[in-house]
């Protein structure tokens, strides 16, 4: 909100996670924060890896990580493949769109190709998630999948 400084929305934010994080690691599930990139959605709070990961660290539980998100990221930081390797330790799921319009991959500026191979290659084992408005019909919505192989 406009009458909340940040370092009182990030208290809050903190506090939050970590009541979170605590309550769900009795369940053992983990808890995933998402930056969004600030093009997209003006005003959100948490708008780069950078400071998810600050977040992650300040937050001090072994149950809270990072949604790494290549659409938000591209828009936000670009350096894909380095920022990748940077946030992979905190890393618990991934999520693809092509950039720009979050479109499947194939339709923008995105190697998926290589970044696809670059995540395998680095040991990633998590889930990665497709989370994209498809252009065309179900077959070209799928169509990229096809071309990795």
């Amino acid at each position: 909100r406009p009458d909340v400084t940040f370092e009182r929305a990030r208290e809050t934010y903190l506090a939050n996670l970590r009541f979170a994080a605590e309550a769900c690691k009795a369940h053992g599930v983990k808890v995933l924060i998402e930056p969004l990139n600030r093009f997209d959605v003006p005003g959100y709070f948490l708008t780069s890896n950078a400071q998810a990961l600050e977040v992650i660290a300040d937050a001090g539980s072994d149950k809270l990580f990072l949604q790494f998100d290549l659409y938000h990221t591209q828009r936000t930081h670009g350096e894909l493949a380095n920022t990748l390797r940077a946030c992979l330790p905190h890393i618990a799921h991934i999520q693809i769109a092509d950039n720009p319009g979050r479109h499947q991959p194939g339709t923008g500026e995105i190697n998926f190709p290589f970044l696809l191979k670059l995540i395998d290659t680095l040991g990633y084992q998590g889930w990665v998630g497709c989370e994209y408005t498809a252009l065309g019909d179900i077959t070209a919505a799928f169509a990229w999948r096809d071309a990795l192989t």
